[in-house]
């Protein structure tokens, strides 16, 4: 019997399995994919919100900042990385400026502290590569970026460090109510728990009506990004907003934790929870046009990846939060932005309700709560000979390059196999590692990746990616820049590299 069985494995569940984790207690986590962080924590905007845009009745208002105040702590123990980076909400007209008072002091009533309105120069001082016709900008200060799903890794390393115990590909089929508990039902084993906490994704509605008559719903609404190679991110210091809308914060364009160019999402309402999750060239072309109306040093030819994320948004219009009809069965649904940076307090209250509950939390002396990161940030990269003599050395040798356009070694690899959790496919070692996020994505490294799982587990895996496995189209470099050739003018950094050809062959000597 298990004290809490935690369903759903991203970044809400791992947080809340790690935060458990520091009490005596027995705890199983469970995910119905083949790793942690599979749903909306793999494809989102990365963004730790300042906590000003959601309204203070809401609890998504009230608990956001609470949560970002904890990353920079975080990330000290569990070394995921998170960048403070500030963030702006940039308007063009005088008219917005009553809309960024409001925004202000909504955040305010949040709790926020580091909150202004500046002006152009300010804002051209932070951001000088921005749009010049920006008038005015609400500044946090204390916004950032992170990785997400490397940090529900590092949650879910450290949760099985300290003793939970994870359970993947294990989809929830059923739940039975005892006099003591519950029996969970999933596709292989049977669970036995006394609290259960619902942390399942766009499949909470679905979870809680296992033991409970129907209060809320979960729908999807998808959102489409650009991504561009490592390094077009440095032109931009902070993460730039337009003026938030009823459906989201608007396209943003900003820097990752690694140096990548990010844009959008969009936001469209979809029917179905399964929703196809491929990226399409025409909603990914009005993100970038929307984009280019705030930041214009882009180089198209640098884009990388198309994807999708999706938001689990709730009937209420809010996290649901809360103990259930049902005694000892709390819900944690709805989890739609800002659910990446509340995580931290969404843990916190979920341990609370817990105990109100009749949980007993006894401290676990033995707690730990460090981890050491797999990879850092790199801010500079080895010179292409180095790694060229490197890619031939043995796979035994943990300096051989196993990804060239990120620099990952056979070590690194290695390292993050053999943390507790068996990870059984190219794309989960990328997450981990980085290797297959450059400019080639993987058509270099896919194969050695698996020669390095076979190495450690001893097992071949199957060649195909997330994205195959889903059955997935996703917009390539090649369809983005065709579809752009046929519906825009040329650009500035066209019309510089045509002159920079034309220089070339101008001065190139007749044969």
């Amino acid at each position: 019997m298990y004290d809490v069985l935690i369903i759903g494995a991203g970044i809400e569940g791992t947080a809340i399995a790690r935060r458990l984790s520091r009490y005596q207690l027995k705890i199983a986590l469970l995910d119905k994919d083949n790793d942690v962080s599979m749903g909306a924590t793999k494809a989102n905007s990365a963004i730790v919100h300042g906590g000003y845009a959601e309204a203070n009745a809401k609890l998504k208002g009230r608990v956001c900042y609470q949560g970002r105040r904890q990353y920079a702590q975080l990330d000290k123990e569990l070394g995921f990385g998170f960048r403070e980076t500030g963030s702006l909400v940039i308007t063009y007209t005088e008219d917005d400026l009553p809309g960024l008072e409001a925004i202000k002091a909504n955040g305010e009533l949040n709790g926020l502290p580091d909150l202004s309105i500046i002006g152009h120069d300010e804002i051209m001082d932070l951001e000088p590569n921005i749009n010049p016709d920006v008038k005015y900008a609400l500044y946090c200060k204390g916004a950032g970026v992170c990785s997400p799903y490397e940090f529900a890794i590092a949650l879910a390393e450290n949760a099985i460090h300290n003793g939970v115990e994870l359970f993947l590909e294990s989809e929830v089929t059923g739940i039975d109510k005892l006099d003591d508990g519950f029996v969970v039902h999933t596709n292989g084993l049977d669970f036995k728990s006394k609290y259960i906490v619902n942390a399942a994704g766009l499949y909470g509605d679905k979870i809680d009506q296992m033991v409970n008559e129907p209060t809320f719903s979960i729908y999807p609404r998808s959102g489409e990004y650009i991504l561009f190679a490592r390094g077009t991110g440095l032109g931009m210091n902070t993460v730039v907003f337009t003026m938030p809308t009823k459906m989201g914060k608007g396209i943003l364009v900003t820097s990752t934790y690694h140096d990548n160019l990010l844009m959008g999402p969009d936001a469209i309402n979809e029917n179905a929870k399964d929703v196809d999750r491929s990226t399409h060239v025409e909603r990914l072309y009005e993100i970038y046009k929307a984009a280019l109306n705030t930041y214009d040093k882009v180089d198209p030819n640098r884009f990388i990846r198309s994807f999708t994320g999706l938001r689990a948004v709730s009937s209420t219009d809010d996290f649901v939060i809360g103990p259930s009809a049902t005694h000892g069965f709390i819900n944690c649904a709805g989890i739609q932005s800002p659910g990446l940076t509340s995580a931290p307090a969404i843990a916190d209250l979920v341990t609370e309700i817990l105990e109100d509950q009749g949980l007993k939390l006894v401290p676990d002396e033995s707690y730990d709560p460090f981890r050491k990161p797999i990879i850092t940030r790199k801010t500079e990269m080895k010179p292409a000979d180095y790694v060229h003599r490197h890619l031939d050395l043995p796979y035994d040798d943990p300096n051989k390059f196993i990804c060239r356009c990120e620099q990952v070694t056979a070590g690194t690899v290695k390292d993050a196999l053999e943390r507790g959790i068996k990870v059984t496919t190219v794309d989960g070692v990328k997450r981990r590692t980085r290797a297959s996020m450059g400019y080639c994505q993987g058509a270099f490294c896919r194969n050695r990746i698996r020669k390095m799982i076979d190495l450690t587990y001893g097992t071949a895996i199957e060649p195909l990616t997330d994205v195959q496995r889903e059955g997935c189209e996703r917009v390539t470099r090649q369809e983005f820049l065709d579809y752009l050739k046929e519906h825009d003018e040329p650009t500035e950094v066209d019309l510089a590299r045509a002159q920079l050809e034309k220089a070339s062959a101008d001065t190139t000597p007749a044969d």
